[in-house]
């Protein structure tokens, strides 16, 4: 049973959130981590920099987050800070690794990647103290002066990592003279801490956290030397204590310096004060403790919970009753914290000093309902970020609202304090009437003390401020997958509807609570055909707007939209003018229709149109030729790029012509110059290029003036004419050497400030413009236009080289030109320079070859003549360009490599992006978020060419011509968001799905919720049975919640849900299963029918007998209500009866009902709307699934694994096979089938799969009882949920073409809680052992970030011994797919190591991709 396993979708969650200097000391980033994926973000403005709109301080703009970088790891980031090493111009990260492991990797501008500082690994087995289970989270914590870091290990153990600080230097020098330290390692060796040395009883560790304002580091540490919990509080109670300790790293002495025992018991986080106030806060789930070292400590308790639970003298805070458990919190000002709480409500909590700096009071402030966080971070000012694992993680921007100040200590504590305050009240008014009242406003002070407070300085005062919160931004986040379903999608244009494989969507349960949601997925785009029209023949199409129609109506409506349609094929053109319907144009018009048509475009801001044919150019405005300009280069053009104003060509032998629109007065011309570039080697490809990010520039903006930013008065700051250029001077790379020019000090007559951070992104960037060239010997050289200087040159290009560099910088350019051609599979077919992203700024170079696709990215590099470099981003998707057109015969007049088949669109549906014709088409988005989207479009097979189309009745919409010759003119489905890795649509619920599943017939999603509401009252056992109690508390109170069940349908039309289905449960009833089942019904041909059953318990509580029901629904049509078109489903009850224990599962087995009822296993006949008991087997401890295939079934128990069931129905007898002997906590289970091959596949609570098989012949086996488990991995995240799908078996492409053995085997997909999705695949042997082979040597081969390693990362993960080894017998997909990211180089390399070709290890890879590209 050979597999192979892979994620096609990343983990979405976010656990880990810090802001950090990670690429220059300049600009603040934000870095987010979920499950094993790193993600870069930095704040920019949302504005369009073309529109002039002021933005001052007091009204700065909106911000949205930009991802720059995402980098998967193998491994789950556990814990992240990041520290400022010395000699180091950027901050590195520190992250903690499962069990033990410490990595420090900070960003390399070399190779745009991170790299390894360091790397500590603390897992010896005399570290681990005998101990096997480590279920401690390895905590990191970094000293604020970054003097330090220590790391907890087996939470019982302190690793301390000093770094080095040179005691000469001040912070200033550090950054201008980096050589200086640079010999030494910035880390010193690390030393450890055993806990217990410090203090005997410090166990159970509960939090660490640096301490502000001391002269040594000092960390505190929280703990609870002997445990407790809310049954023992009677008891035991106040069993948490706090010590500081001094670290001097010098003498590695460390003593302690502040103790504090008998706090609560449910202490769980501190949170460390910084100056001026300095100590702690200690927060407990229900109430709230400030210590500072000697001074008597501070605490309020936050709810009467505390009444009963602690004897720590706590004062009641007035006006709050909210509870901290799980709740994140972040400072936002020295003295203001915002919390997170569970719940999702923001809460700015003040802290209120007197005279001797020690807090003697909190003020909460109720300021907002957001998502439910597991992180929180305070980025850039006024602007947090809201990381989350439950929902979308959001960024906020907050605003103080308006400011009250309460005069005199004792009036604050009473005010704030005392139960019977009348302040409280009145106070409360005076802020709802006075909404936009400001303190310093004299004139509306009534009372003449509080006048004479303001005036006097002495008295102290406090100001309370109220925040306004607003969201900018949000990501997507799609888990965590409690349940997935595949359906079909409603909306399906009827061209495809005919197609040999259905089409299927999946809907996955996501969310908790009111971030509850729907998320449905489509992986590849289905695009919306408006209509088809059959043109035999036609190679290319092009739209080009006409700027004469926009006279009758709306400028607004008219711009941007596609006037003519031009189509070409081997000998004639066709022009289509594109208004309310299609005509050809017949009569006398400017367009040559005669030739092939080579290129068409808009130039002059759309003014104008160019037609380039095989012998000339035409420049055209609207139908009227404005001038004709035959060229006559001895051999036809073969391409033409275009960036107004410039439009380059290439001829067949390679001559290149740059044309010029000049516009006269009232007239436009072409000018053409010959490019007079070395004729050899061949020039093969060319791309002009606009560039509007401000990379393409030789000088680097850190190095301009202050003052360049903050005078207004000049639009433009002089950059060209600054000659002091440190990098320019050290390179060389002026032509002459110049003193440094004195700057010109200007008298100040205010003193400036430096402007806001964002005043830099709001610059508006002069265009430039560039000419890509490629020869057929690998080079890439990019000159400047229009002077036509070299700039930059790559040599090798199109290997597919990780980093490309300037060339020039190192080699004299004549003497070492090789000229001969390089191989033809590395031979550059077509370049495309595009500028994506938020207005232009992520410039992308798209390399076509003739079986692959590079894309690159350009990014700022410090050094060389343009300051850039490209990096190569790792894309998961196959593309191929065999020869599509119908005929074989090469026709020499179109070339098929010269079909452009990457073309740029600016507009579909909102979108800027590349769409990749060729065997499998893709589109690629790269928005505003500045995440690389790739989606396949397979649906309709090849394409051969494309071109947006925005039209009247089709709107931003786009056409292409398939492989049959039809032109199709579609839209882009607007219901699925695109910026996504997979086309989503997140219909949120506003409270917990659990379950989902599709029902077939009637075409519905039925979905059970559920709402968590306050109950006041219970079921007490008194003896013989139960008895209702109502509780009643005091007002400060937290009740209890308890979750109302329920049960809806969901029409995939609306995604609504569909009106007066939805099925109330009683109070205390859970549903524990939900499936669709086909059961024995004499009215259908195949003797069966589908319906919904529903498994119960209700939950009493411990002392009192679980029961359960069962339900089974069937889902009719009725006669729909007026206006309400989907009323016409809805659930018929068909039986609905208690049973004598908690249903927890279901599944059917040839036409019966089997229900797991507590400890047995039951099967059912439906008869007469009863069910009927047919057999019965007793298992193990709780059965949390069962699946059937044919008279199998395969039973998963929460405790004790898997065990194998078979239901014989002509003795109707239910008996035990085979079982797993193992205790494993199981969270899900499904089938592994590849021909007559039938294998079980687990996944567990420690993340990982397994594969077992049921062997009776094997001597392992005990004759049968006993199942073998033949594979295994660990995905580092959990599965909840798995289904089961045909494998693709045609190429999409090319559909007479059958994979082998794919009808007979079946992808298993699965969704994890981390919201990623991925499949496992059986392979044949063959295909395994390739694949294993190349895995082991990509395990070496390949740079690993942060120094882990993929094979430990996959190795079977458990807490328990267990007796035998890891089976493996799994390959790790994610790993061997880096394999076609390579260099070509490197790929021959390693395939020559294991004993193949590289091309049969790609083949292999393309199979599996193609068999799984489903959805």
């Amino acid at each position: 049973m050979y597999s192979i396993s892979k994620t096609t979708h990343p983990a979405t969650g976010v656990e880990h959130a810090i802001t950090c200097n990670f690429f220059n000391r300049a600009e603040k980033c934000l870095v987010v981590a979920g499950a094993n994926i790193i993600r870069v973000f930095r704040l920019i403005p949302d504005v369009d920099p073309g529109k002039k709109e002021k933005f001052t301080e007091s009204r700065p703009p909106k911000m949205r987050l930009e991802c720059l970088a995402q980098y998967t790891l193998h491994g789950n980031v556990m814990s992240m800070q990041a520290v400022q090493l010395i000699g180091s111009p950027r901050d590195s990260l520190l992250l903690s690794f499962r069990e033990a492991k410490l990595s420090v990797v900070e960003y390399d501008p070399e190779i745009h990647s991170l790299r390894t500082v360091s790397l500590h690994y603390f897992e010896e087995e005399e570290i681990k103290d005998g101990w096997t289970n480590h279920h401690h989270v390895p905590i990191v914590r970094v000293d604020p002066e970054g003097r330090c870091a220590v790391m907890l290990i087996y939470g019982r153990k302190l690793v301390v990592l000093p770094f080095r600080k040179d005691p000469i230097l001040d912070e200033g020098d550090l950054i201008e003279n980096p050589k200086s330290s640079s010999h030494k390692t910035p880390i010193l060796s690390s030393y450890m801490i055993v806990l217990k040395s410090l203090e005997e009883k410090m166990d159970n560790i509960i939090d660490l956290q640096f301490l502000h304002g001391y002269y040594e580091p000092t960390l505190l540490i929280l703990y609870e030397p002997v445990r407790t919990f809310a049954g023992r509080i009677a008891v035991r109670q106040d069993t948490c204590a706090m010590v500081a300790i001094s670290l001097n790293i010098q003498q590695k002495v460390h003593p302690i310096i502040w103790s504090v025992s008998n706090l609560p018991f449910d202490c769980y986080q501190a949170v460390a004060v910084k100056k001026p106030l300095g100590g702690t806060l200690i927060m407990a789930v229900n109430s709230l403790i400030y210590l500072n070292q000697s001074i008597p400590p501070y605490g309020v308790s936050l709810n009467s919970l505390t009444d009963n639970c602690t004897n720590f003298p706590l004062k009641p805070q007035e006006g709050v009753k909210i509870s901290l458990e799980s709740s994140q919190v972040a400072f936002i000002s020295p003295d203001r914290l915002v919390i997170s709480l569970k719940t999702g409500e923001l809460y700015v909590l003040s802290l209120f000093a007197d005279s001797m700096r020690s807090v003697r009071g909190f003020h909460f402030d109720k300021a907002a309902a957001s998502v439910l966080t597991s992180c929180v971070c305070l980025c850039d000012d006024n602007y947090l970020f809201l990381g989350s694992r439950l929902g979308n993680s959001l960024l906020l921007r907050f605003t103080e609202k308006e400011s009250e100040k309460i005069n005199d200590i004792s009036m604050l504590e009473m005010s704030l304090n005392s139960s019977n305050s009348q302040e409280q009240p009145t106070k409360k008014i005076k802020l709802d009437y006075l909404e936009d009242w400001m303190a310093s406003d004299v004139l509306d002070i009534k009372d003449p003390e509080e006048l004479e407070v303001y005036g006097s300085e002495t008295q102290t005062s406090i100001q309370i401020t109220s925040y306004i919160f607003e969201v900018c931004d949000s990501l997507l986040n799609i888990g965590p997958c409690g349940n997935i379903s595949m359906g079909e999608p409603a909306f399906l244009s009827e061209e495809f509807s005919n197609n040999s494989e259905p089409d299927v969507e999946l809907v996955t349960t996501s969310g908790y609570g009111k971030n509850g949601a729907l998320c449905v997925l489509q992986r590849s785009i289905r695009p919306q055909v408006i209509t088809t029209f059959d043109l035999p023949g036609y190679e290319n199409i092009w739209t080009v707007i006409d700027s004469t129609v926009s006279d009758n109506r709306a400028k607004t409506e008219t711009e941007g939209t596609h006037g003519f349609l031009i189509l070409t094929q081997d000998d004639s053109t066709m022009v289509l003018q594109t208004g309310q319907e299609i005509n050809e144009v017949v009569d006398q018009s400017g367009f040559s229709t005669q030739g092939t048509t080579i290129f068409a475009g808009n130039l002059g801001s759309n003014r104008y149109i160019i037609q380039v044919t095989q012998m000339g150019v035409r420049l055209l405005q609207g139908l009227e030729q404005i001038q004709h300009m035959p060229m006559d280069l001895g051999c036809p053009i073969v391409h033409a790029s275009c960036a107004d104003p410039y439009v380059s060509l290439l001829s067949e032998d390679g001559q290149v012509v740059l044309l010029t629109l000049r516009e006269g007065r009232g007239t436009a011309r072409l000018h053409a110059q010959a490019v007079n570039l070395m004729f050899r080697p061949q020039i093969e490809a060319v791309c002009a290029y606009r560039d509007v990010s401000g990379l393409f520039t030789t000088i680097l903006p850190e190095d301009v003036d202050e003052e360049a930013f903050d005078n207004d008065s000049s639009d433009e700051p002089q950059i060209i004419e600054n000659p002091d250029n440190e990098d320019d001077l050290l390179y060389g790379d002026t032509q002459t050497f110049q003193m440094p020019a004195i700057p010109v000090v200007k008298p100040q007559e205010t003193p400036t400030k430096k402007p806001p951070w964002w005043q830099q992104y709001l610059q508006e960037i002069k265009p430039t413009y560039w000419l890509f060239v490629y020869r057929d010997n690998g080079t890439l050289e990019v000159y400047s236009l229009p002077e036509l200087r070299l700039s930059y040159l790559i040599k090798n290009f199109g290997f597919g080289q990780n980093i490309l560099h300037d060339s020039m910088e190192f080699t004299t350019i004549q003497g070492s030109q090789q000229n001969e051609p390089v191989n033809p599979e590395v031979q550059v077919r077509e370049i495309a320079v595009v500028a994506l992203g938020h207005h232009g700024n992520r410039p992308m170079l798209l390399v076509r070859l003739d079986s692959e696709l590079q894309i690159y990215q350009v990014y700022r590099y410090p050094k060389g003549h343009l300051k850039l470099r490209f990096k190569k981003i790792d894309h998961n998707f196959i593309v191929g360009f065999s020869r599509i057109g119908p005929k074989e015969e090469d026709m020499p007049s179109m070339n098929d490599t010269r079909l452009c088949m990457m073309r740029y669109f600016s507009n579909i549906a909102g979108y800027n992006g590349v769409f990749i014709g060729g065997d499998y088409p893709h589109w690629i988005f790269l928005t505003g978020r500045g995440e690389l989207r790739a989606h396949p479009m397979n649906i309709d097979g090849p394409v051969k060419s494309f071109a947006p189309f925005n039209n009247v009745n089709c709107p931003q919409g786009f056409l292409y011509f398939n492989r049959k010759d039809e032109l199709r003119i579609c839209v882009l489905p607007t219901h699925l968001s695109y910026d996504a890795p997979w086309p989503v649509r997140k219909v949120p619920l506003r409270c917990t799905p659990h379950f989902v599943t599709y029902h077939l017939e009637s075409k519905t999603y039925c979905v059970v919720t559920s709402t968590a509401e306050p109950l006041k009252s219970y079921y007490r056992f008194n003896g013989e049975d139960k008895e209702f109690t109502e509780e009643e508390r005091n007002e400060r109170f937290l009740y209890p919640t308890q979750e109302q069940f329920s049960i809806v349908l969901f029409s995939p039309v609306s995604w609504d849900t569909i009106p007066n289905t939805k099925i109330d449960l009683d109070q205390w009833e859970h549903v524990t299963c939900l499936k669709n089942v086909s059961l024995a019904y004499e009215g259908t041909r195949s003797g069966l029918k589908g319906y919904i059953v529903i498994g119960t318990n209700y939950n009493y509580g411990e002392d009192i007998t679980s029961r359960g029901r069962i339900f089974i629904f069937d889902i009719i049509e009725v006669v729909p209500e007026p206006g309400q078109p989907l009323t016409k489903n809805r659930f018929k009850q068909i039986y609905a009866k208690e049973q004598k224990g908690p249903v927890t599962a279901i599944t059917q087995v040839s036409g019966f009902l089997v229900s797991a009822i507590g400890q047995k296993i039951y099967i059912w006949q439906l008869k007469d709307n009863d069910l009927v008991g047919v057999a019965f087997i007793d298992t193990q401890i709780y059965v949390c699934q069962m699946l059937s295939i044919k008279s199998l079934i395969l039973v998963a128990d929460v405790y004790k694994s898997v065990s194998l069931l078979r239901f014989q129905p002509e003795y109707k007898t239910l008996s035990l096979v085979s079982r797993d002997f193992r205790t494993t906590e199981i969270y899900a289970i499904e089938y592994f089938i590849q021909n007559n091959e039938l294998g079980f596949i687990v996944a567990d609570g420690e993340s990982n799969i397994s594969i077992f098989s049921y062997q009776p012949e094997s001597s392992q086996s005990l004759g049968g009882q006993k199942l073998i488990r033949k594979a295994d991995i660990h995905l580092g995240q959990k599965i909840n949920t798995f289904f089961r799908i045909k494998c693709k078996t045609t190429d999409s492409a090319n559909p007479t073409k059958q994979f082998s053995g794919a009808d007979k085997r079946h992808v298993t997909m699965y969704a994890t809680l981390d919201g990623s999705l991925g499949y496992i695949l059986p392979v044949p042997e063959k295909t395994y052992r390739r694949l294993l082979m190349l895995q082991n040597v990509l395990v070496s081969h390949i740079y690993h970030i942060a120094g882990l390693n993929p094979k430990a990362f996959r190795t079977y993960k458990s807490c328990v011994r267990m007796q035998g080894n890891p089976a493996r017998g799994i390959i790790d997909g994610d790993l061997v797919r880096k394999y076609l990211d390579l260099p070509v180089n490197e790929k021959i390399e390693i395939a020559k190591k294991i004993g193949t070709g590289a091309q049969e290890i790609m083949d292999d890879m393309h199979e599996i991709y193609k068999q799984t590209s489903h959805f």
